[in-house]
């Protein structure tokens, strides 16, 4: 049995003009263009040294599911550094995910929002490794786990699936294009579209504003139905031309949201 969860879209902004799009998770006779999941992968972004002389490298990752997913490195194992020759080296820090949320396939992402809704922090995604040296022909392993479709609250892992992350850093890429990397067909809509939540009840996006706090989203609800009806709408996501998912990760389940 899944508990109804609670409607958190994501929205797909340019920060600073405040064009929003927001994402739909559809109903799963919803009509999208299929796809055959290749998982998760990630890209090299750049590659540098820190002032303590550590091998920094910044990566990002894209959702190659063909469904919505989140995904993370494998807690308190590092990441495996192999140079041309064979060496290898340990890579101890390990910030790779989606710092929770489940991003819309197709896209891709950079960093995401961490620490309190007070204190919100930016994590960007990279690896560093104490001792080694990027040389030709250097790759990166990172083991990692991933879930798809819709959040379920009494198995919140259903659908996990085991997989490593293979990068070859020869293969860096400068210019990539935040939030989409691969439109898919019917996954963007319009703001004015509507959006169906529980028992038909009909959500329409209707004004977006900037504060000094951030973005305020108005929200108007059409009940087609005889009897009251209850619609949670979540602190949505928002994901913007710089690759950063914002919005610290909250559980959609009614029953973990006050």
């Amino acid at each position: 049995m899944r508990i109804h969860k609670a409607l958190i879209p994501i929205l797909v902004c340019a920060i600073l003009q405040l064009a929003c799009a927001y994402i739909v998770l559809p109903d799963e006779d919803a009509s999208l263009s299929p796809g055959v999941s290749k998982g998760w992968s990630a890209f090299v972004t750049n590659v540098s040294k820190t002032d303590a002389g550590k091998l920094h490298i910044d990566l990002t990752i894209r959702n190659e599911t063909a469904a919505w997913s989140a995904m993370k490195s494998a807690p308190g194992k590092p990441a495996v550094f192999t140079t041309g020759d064979g060496k290898i080296a340990s890579c101890d820090t390990v910030f790779v995910g989606t710092g929770g949320h489940r991003l819309a396939p197709g896209f891709q992402m950079r960093g995401f929002s961490t620490g309190t809704r007070a204190e919100p922090a930016t994590q960007l995604i990279y690896v560093e490794c104490g001792s080694a040296e990027a040389a030709p022909g250097s790759s990166l392993s990172i083991d990692y786990s991933y879930v798809t479709g819709e959040y379920n609250y009494y198995y919140p892992e259903e659908n996990k699936v085991d997989s490593t992350l293979e990068i070859k850093l020869d293969e860096a890429a400068a210019d990539m294009t935040y939030p989409v990397a691969e439109p898919i067909d019917g996954l963007v809509q319009p703001p004015s579209s509507e959006i169906t939540a529980i028992n038909d009840v009909l959500l329409t996006l209707t004004g977006i504003e900037r504060t000094g706090e951030g973005l305020r989203f108005t929200w108007q609800t059409t009940n087609p139905g005889e009897y009251p009806s209850y619609v949670h709408i979540g602190i949505p996501p928002v994901i913007g031309e710089d690759g950063i998912l914002y919005g610290i990760y909250e559980s959609p389940d009614i029953a973990s949201v006050p």
